[in-house]
């Protein structure tokens, strides 16, 4: 249905899930005309290449709605299922590639790309598995050309196979698992996935016909797949035990148990893994050629997901305005609660009515050293100590300058990852500790006006926002126990560090005001701003710690 010179169109439905959120975008670079169907317009507009696309708020149940979606289009990718939808998913899934087919063929689509799963050719399948081979059979069978590309466990954070694997291996250092877990599995980087799926609608002429994904790596069992994550991810070394519990609804009860993958979407994953599911001939890249440098290995798929969270980096770990400039193998922020790298966090945010919003940055960018963390003093203390026994730096470090800060700079047990003045401070923490942890402390100015969050203003008109959060990702159980262990004391230091540090601004703000009035007197001169600016000093210094 192309023509040369005219860029062809590709419909993508399930564009918000995993693989076609990071599918768009490559579809985009191939400058194809992009269209997205999905049942909620809002959660398609609020992708970041949602300006890009043409959105169609379709729900493939709907016949005349998928006519309408499928207009001038010249390939589809299908990317839909059902499993987290109840009981009868199986029918619905199999409605759903009816209509597809017939529509398309209605509407003169040249080819379909449908994502199945691997698994074995002459055994009884579970129920999610034969529902994938029931749609890919109606869509191999309509009149339109049909590509199924199968592929078994996808490795990138925001897969619920990968979250899987992640949050076994991080929780559990010895692992009592089903019998499934020694049964042979072909892992397949999102990457190349992507690669292939993308190949399928930018080749010239359709390919039809079934082809498998993987890496190559056909020996794997889901026992290895575990204890090769935890050793790239630097954990100590996990010990799986197979148990006799075959059945699938304990199995998914057993990973719904460990993880924090829902029960539906973990009850059916655990069906479809009591089969071996390693690739088989044809092999996609027979037809749609390798991924640049052959396919991913496990261990690297692995490493490439990991690699944003080992970077030390904030900004680029956790913080979701940059999460999505980031790699297909990285997490996105509309991947589910449950997926990406477990963080602890503590949050306290606290109004500072009439508080200029410069006055809280000062007493901001002077914390530690001389000045404190305006908080529990004695807690602090005891914590460095315990730090410096077991090798760490405690608070002995102090800091380079009492009243500026600068990437780099020490400070105690932190070090200033990211400053932007006047408004945040991130810290990261060089205590020993089996974690990697920050802490932000941020400030914005209220419009007097109205109460919104705007630039502030001087002493005693609007104020501010005080923000702080520390975050915490833990390495494994041990990690994990830490964030328990402490967290008494968090609920002791963190309130009145909030606390605390907008009562020294607010104070600071009085004296500035007292000296101000006591400058405009009668002693004013160059004695009186001396005096200021002593007492100016001082302040800081005495502020409560």
């Amino acid at each position: 249905m192309s023509d040369a010179g005219r860029t062809r169109r590709v419909l993508v439905t399930g564009a918000t899930g995993y693989v076609g959120s990071r599918l768009v975008p490559c579809l985009l670079e191939e400058r194809l005309t992009v269209r997205v169907a999905g049942r909620s317009g809002e959660r398609l507009r609020a992708r970041p290449w949602s300006d890009e696309v043409e959105i169609a708020v379709t729900d493939l149940d709907d016949r005349a709605a998928v006519r309408r979606a499928l207009a001038d289009v010249d390939a589809v990718v299908f990317l839909v299922h059902a499993m987290a939808g109840g009981r009868s998913f199986q029918e619905r899934e199999a409605r759903m590639a009816r209509i597809m087919a017939e529509e398309a063929q209605r509407a003169g689509v040249g080819r379909i790309v449908y994502l199945s799963g691997l698994h074995p050719r002459s055994q009884e399948l579970s129920e999610h598995m034969a529902s994938r081979e029931k749609v890919a059979q109606i869509l191999r069978d309509g009149v339109v050309p049909a590509l199924v590309l199968e592929a078994a466990t996808v490795i990138g954070a925001g897969s619920a196979s990968f979250e899987i694997i992640r949050h076994l291996a991080e929780r559990l250092p010895v692992m009592p698992a089903p019998s499934w877990v020694l049964n042979r599995i072909e892992p397949v980087a999102i990457t190349d996935v992507l690669h292939h799926l993308t190949r399928a609608v930018a080749v010239p002429d359709p390919v039809a016909g079934t082809y498998g994904l993987g890496s190559g790596e056909r020996d794997l069992r889901f026992a290895d797949l575990l204890e090769e994550y935890a050793q790239e991810a630097g954990l100590p070394r996990r010990r799986v035990f197979a148990l006799p519990l075959p059945a699938p609804l304990l199995s998914g009860l057993w990973i719904g148990l460990v993880t924090p993958v829902p029960l539906a979407i973990a009850v059916p994953l655990a069906q479809s893994m009591r089969h071996e599911a390693i690739s088989h001939r044809p092999l996609a890249e027979e037809v749609l050629g390798s991924p640049p440098g052959g396919p991913l290995p496990y261990r690297r798929a692995v490493r490439a997901a990991l690699e944003a969270q080992k970077s030390g980096d904030l900004a680029s770990s956790w913080d979701d305005d940059t999460a999505a400039a980031r790699g297909p193998e990285a997490p996105l922020p509309e991947d589910p609660d449950w997926a990406g790298h477990t963080v602890f966090t503590d949050v306290r945010e606290r109004r500072a009515e009439g508080v200029d919003p410069a006055r809280i940055w000062q007493v901001i960018e002077g914390i530690g050293g001389a000045s404190g963390w305006h908080s529990t003093p004695l807690l602090w203390s005891l914590r460095g100590l315990a730090d410096r026994l077991v090798g760490g730096p405690g608070l002995r470090r102090g800091r380079r300058d009492p009243w500026h800060l600068r990437e780099g700079d020490a400070v105690d047990w932190w070090r200033v990852e990211r400053v932007e003045p006047g408004r945040l401070l991130t810290l990261r923490a060089e205590m020993r500790m089996t974690g990697r942890a920050w802490l932000q402390l941020g400030v914005e100015g209220i419009d007097a006006a109205d109460g919104a969050e705007g630039t502030g203003g001087a002493d005693g008109a609007g104020g501010a926002v005080y923000r702080q959060r520390a975050v915490y990702f833990p390495d494994g159980l041990l990690g994990r126990l830490y964030w328990w262990g402490i967290s008494p004391f968090h609920a002791l230091v963190f309130p009145s560090m909030a606390r605390n540090i907008i009562a020294a601004a607010r104070r600071q703000g009085s004296e500035r005001g007292a000296q101000d009035a006591e400058a405009s007197g009668p002693t004013r001169g160059r004695s009186a701003l001396r005096r200021r600016a002593g007492r100016g000093r001082g302040s800081r210094r005495r502020g409560p710690r």
